[in-house]
């Protein structure tokens, strides 16, 4: 059976995207991909690992829905898909309500204290 969250996105794919974000050299790729599509070397550039080791974090973001790959001749452009982000913003969206409502509640109750 395959448990679902409020935006029926099945928890393995929400899964894929937090594991995908876990790793700062990941989140790295994306925010460059956020400027625009990028080849794979690229992407590459900034970082001091080999181009293999950039291209599985890609494939981790590929599988996560968070990028895909165009290819033109011996060229992979990489773009990112922005869809998957907003399901998991959407996703905590749901919590940072419950904080911000928790954060309410423990600010009037210290508020009521100090005027006893």
């Amino acid at each position: 059976m395959t448990v679902t969250n409020d935006r029926n996105l099945p928890d393995e794919a929400l899964d894929r995207v937090f594991h995908a974000l876990s790793d700062r050299t990941r989140r790295a790729l994306v925010a460059r991909l956020l400027e625009g599509p990028a080849s794979v070397k690229e992407l590459a550039d900034p970082f001091p690992v080999t181009l293999p080791a950039i291209g599985k974090h890609l494939r981790v973001l590929e599988a996560a829905g968070l990028m895909h790959r165009e290819i033109r001749g011996r060229t992979h452009i990489c773009s990112l898909t922005p869809e998957a982000l907003s399901d998991a913003a959407s996703w905590l969206q749901t919590y940072r309500m419950f904080w911000e409502e928790s954060l309410a509640s423990l600010a009037n109750e210290a508020e009521r204290k100090e005027g006893d």
